[in-house]
């Protein structure tokens, strides 16, 4: 009985917590076009790093994407030889530090790729990455079904990162989920739905270990193939689309 007492009272303490929250900016995807007010678009092959740095095999372009009934649906395609997609950021635009931020979404499947809402370091054009920092808070890679991948990239732990987790969700492909990460001076709590999948906490916050301690931007895009993504890509299963239902930050 006391053990059921101290629960519910946890459970309790982390929903006051949450309600002592504001939300601070949405976007619901209104309309039938990207609010670029809100969002900037990266286009071509990532050159001169091409592959954007992962070997990736995409072509970003403004036309992998649509906005209807309060959505946004990232498509990825091949042409010819050609595999296209699109990718895009706040950038300079909305810029946020701490807070909880969330966005609910729904998978595209197969083998080859690789969607992903995530977070860079708003000074990465002064300091480079990876001592900007990065907030990987969803990540999925279709030859590994049924896993959500949740990491971050320092200066101390970048590329294969020690700082991440891998989480299985059976079926997590069907029907939308809610992603979100809830960052704070001390520590960053990465949920799936309302599962608690990983802690980052540092004791020891040096700039190497710890550059949250500044605005990040949000970046949405789907990838193909690539070092994580994998270099083999099933063109059956192509186009598969990536659905963004809304993105919300509560401080």
């Amino acid at each position: 009985m006391k053990k059921i007492l101290i629960l519910l009272l946890v459970v309790n303490f982390s929903f006051a917590q949450q309600n002592k929250r504001k939300l601070v900016w949405e976007e619901n995807f209104d309309g039938t076009t990207l609010n670029e007010n809100n969002w900037n678009f990266e286009l071509g092959d990532g050159c001169p790093n091409c592959g954007w740095g992962n070997n990736e095999r995409q072509l970003y372009t403004k036309q992998n994407h649509t906005v209807a009934k309060n959505q946004l649906v990232i498509t990825a395609k091949k042409v010819g030889d050609k595999y296209t997609s699109t990718r895009i950021t706040t950038k300079g635009k909305k810029e946020f530090q701490y807070g909880r931020f969330e966005a609910r979404a729904k998978l595209p499947v197969g083998q080859g790729v690789w969607p992903a809402w995530w977070m860079l370091g708003s000074n990465i054009s002064e300091v480079g990455w990876p001592k900007s920092g990065e907030i990987d808070i969803l990540e999925y890679v279709g030859k590994e079904p049924n896993m959500v991948f949740t990491s971050l990239h320092t200066q101390d732990s970048h590329g294969n990162t020690i700082n991440t987790k891998k989480t299985r969700f059976d079926a997590i492909e069907e029907g939308f989920h809610i992603y979100a990460v809830e960052w704070t001076k001390d520590k960053i709590d990465f949920f799936v739905d309302d599962t608690l999948v990983y802690t980052f906490q540092p004791e020891n916050k040096t700039e190497a270990i710890w550059p949250f301690n500044q605005p990040f931007y949000f970046i949405v895009n789907m990838a193909i193939g690539g070092n994580f993504g994998g270099p083999e890509v099933d063109n059956t299963i192509l186009p598969q689309d990536f659905i963004i239902d809304y993105i919300r930050v509560y401080q």
